[in-house]
């Protein structure tokens, strides 16, 4: 059965993994969640459904540009998710 996969997902988790790891941030799952999907919000979608069209969109955008665009988002996720963390609030009854 074919699977629906957003390339970029794969591409930011693997950013976030290295980036946080060289930074004072807190690396609970809450954080690193926040992190990803705040820079999510603000990259392009890559899509694909076969293999096929995973090459094709992995050879669309050059490496070196793709990591730039992926690497500042990720950056500013982390200091928003740094000046206002969520792990700590407790949910409202």
């Amino acid at each position: 059965m074919p699977v629906l996969q957003n390339l970029m997902e794969e591409t930011v988790l693997t950013a976030i993994q290295d980036l946080v790891n060289k930074q004072n941030i807190c690396k609970c799952e809450q954080c690193r969640l926040d992190i990803a999907a705040i820079a999510l919000n603000n990259l392009p979608p890559r899509y694909v459904v076969t293999p096929k069209g995973d090459s094709h969109a992995r050879a669309d955008l050059p490496e070196l540009q793709k990591y730039v665009d992926v690497i500042g988002a990720v950056t500013k996720a982390i200091r928003l998710v740094k000046e206002h963390p969520r792990h700590n609030i407790k949910p409202v009854k």
